[in-house]
């Protein structure tokens, strides 16, 4: 717990000092976004949305230096679609991709990239910019994915590892929320639910250790815990035409070693050419000692073709 008060102290610390930068800004833009809704959607919704496909390819012809022919393709897509009428808010965000890597020698397509996240927060206005509230988030992948490694012969082999709702993430509570617009808000659920969900095929096999697959015990298909969940979200302007986006959450578990904190950290950097073009940096980090002994990280960086909608 001490881990989780000090990290949200340090997050709020931090979120303060870059917020006092921008906030007469944020005021601004807020009000006038909340005026244009107001008079163009009295029903209270707003709705945003981005697709972004990255590309990128490398060709190598009697190259000295060295090289593997490959291509590579991102498809990304970010929707926000929230609510707000009188005391009552309510933020929902769906953020999903796919991408996939060619390369010429390879036996095997790989991923790249594989993620589908549906965040939902349900607010009644309470003092100030807080918030009673509700939230429900849920994060799985869309195909199978493997583990890598060479026969005997040194040929390229694959093994299965996980797939669609293997695991899968559902974690909800109620708790207070904190926002100030729609780029900055925090979020505190003092008693949160967390569910993973696995197939149990994979923690019914033959020498299977409890807890060896996401923390599932053997023969079983899903993991609850109860614990205390923190969130914060703030999106801003780095410079002109340049925006970064950046998703911070813990989680601690009650029932076993409150000790160890749970992080899921994502940031994504956007720096627009035109409409149409504009380079993306899209980079997570994950802790989950159930998952894996020590940090996951994924980085995708690419020129993309952006349509919004």
């Amino acid at each position: 717990m001490r881990a989780i008060v000090i990290t949200l102290f340090l997050l709020y610390s931090v979120t303060e000092a870059q917020a006092q930068n921008t906030e007469k800004e944020l005021i601004k833009n807020t009000e006038a976004a909340v005026k244009n809704i107001n008079d163009t959607l009295p029903n209270g919704w707003r709705k945003k949305g981005n697709i972004a496909f990255l590309f990128s390819q490398s060709n190598f012809n009697n190259w000295i230096a060295g090289g593997e022919n490959n291509l590579s393709g991102n498809l990304g897509i970010n929707y926000d679609f929230n609510y707000k009428k009188d005391k009552l808010t309510w933020d929902n965000k769906i953020i999903a991709s796919y991408g996939l890597l060619q390369t010429k020698n390879a036996d095997f397509e790989k991923k790249t990239d594989d993620r589908f996240e549906f965040n939902s927060t349900l607010g009644q206005h309470a003092f100030g910019n807080w918030y009673y509230s509700l939230f429900l988030n849920f994060r799985t992948q869309f195909t199978r994915g493997y583990i890598y490694g060479k026969d005997a012969n040194g040929a390229e082999i694959r093994t299965e590892n996980t797939n669609f709702l293997s695991p899968g993430y559902l974690t909800f509570g109620p708790g207070l929320f904190w926002k100030k617009g729609d780029h900055l808000r925090l979020n505190f659920a003092p008693l949160t639910s967390k569910m993973t969900f696995v197939e149990d095929f994979y923690t019914s096999q033959t020498g299977y250790v409890d807890g060896a697959y996401f923390g599932v015990d053997a023969n079983k298909s899903l993991r609850y815990e109860l614990g205390f969940y923190a969130s914060a979200y703030y999106k801003f302007n780095l410079m002109t035409n340049v925006s970064a986006e950046n998703t911070l959450n813990l989680y601690t578990n009650y029932l076993e070693d409150p000790q160890n904190v749970d992080i899921d950290y994502s940031l994504a950097i956007v720096m627009k050419i035109n409409r149409v073009l504009s380079a993306n940096l899209n980079f997570q980090a994950i802790y989950d000692d159930n998952a894996f002994q020590g940090f996951q990280t994924r980085q995708v960086f690419g020129l993309g073709v952006n349509y919004g909608f």
